[in-house]
């Protein structure tokens, strides 16, 4: 068994990751592909905390875009990720790992409040943590939740799982001849507004020497991330 080039991770899901092809809502069948993926590295005692975004249900910002206030168009979507977290938590209980959700939104009937501390102790007693509710506060993304929780926890890498297998210079989907990044420096990243994370979070990972790695969250992708092989892309602070 390949051996672990990191002993703690920040793992950053979309939420429309969990849709599926649906788009919109929670596929069951994409939530057990991606919560398999998540059980193999845990297997591999890797410390998992994750951190999901609520766009498959509702986008605060474009909500707020079509005239909605933007701090309740927020909040709306912090819950969002309350519900994909609770989703997310079921199917990786029944795959036989323990969990907890910890929302920055406190709601005690059915997750706990976001305590640093004991968020730490949950991750080092084998359990996975899914922070949900984003920071807590509007006008953040979950992509600076993600970067925030990382910090907090003392996380050796952000992985930012996606549909895709890494950076591209243009919409993969759209151009043949779109480029694959394989190492981009953090000012890099910001300069060339590279779709990675927003720029807080690169700012904040930048900050504080935190490698992003940007993966496919499927075929074995974030295992071979977490054990230092060169998959997707890596933001870090020379390329």
């Amino acid at each position: 068994m390949s051996e672990l080039h990191y002993k703690r991770i920040l793992l950053k899901l979309s939420g429309e990751a969990l849709a599926g092809e649906q788009k919109t809502g929670i596929n069951p069948e994409t939530v057990t592909k991606i919560c398999h993926e998540i059980g193999g590295v845990v297997d591999m005692g890797l410390q998992v905390a994750l951190v999901i975004g609520g766009g498959n249900i509702f986008r605060g910002l474009s909500a707020s875009a079509k005239g909605m206030e933007r701090s309740s168009a927020d909040y709306m979507g912090m819950l969002a990720t309350v519900l994909n977290a609770l989703a997310v938590q079921d199917v990786l209980e029944k795959q036989g790992h323990p969990t907890r959700v910890l929302s920055a939104i406190t709601m005690r009937e059915v997750c706990e409040p976001f305590i640093r501390r004991r968020a730490l102790r949950h991750m080092e007693k084998g359990r996975v943590i899914i922070c949900a509710a984003g920071t807590g506060n509007p006008y953040f993304t979950t992509d600076t939740a993600a970067a925030l929780r990382g910090m907090e926890l003392k996380c050796d890498a952000i992985i930012k799982a996606t549909k895709v297998d890494g950076v591209y210079d243009k919409d993969p989907a759209l151009h043949d001849d779109a480029v694959k990044y394989t190492r981009v420096s953090y000012d890099e990243a910001l300069a060339r507004h590279l779709k990675v994370m927003d720029s807080t979070a690169i700012a904040l990972a930048q900050d504080n020497n935190v490698p992003i790695i940007v993966c496919s969250m499927f075929g074995g992708h974030i295992r071979r991330a977490v054990c230092g092989e060169d998959v997707g892309t890596t933001v870090c602070a020379r390329a």
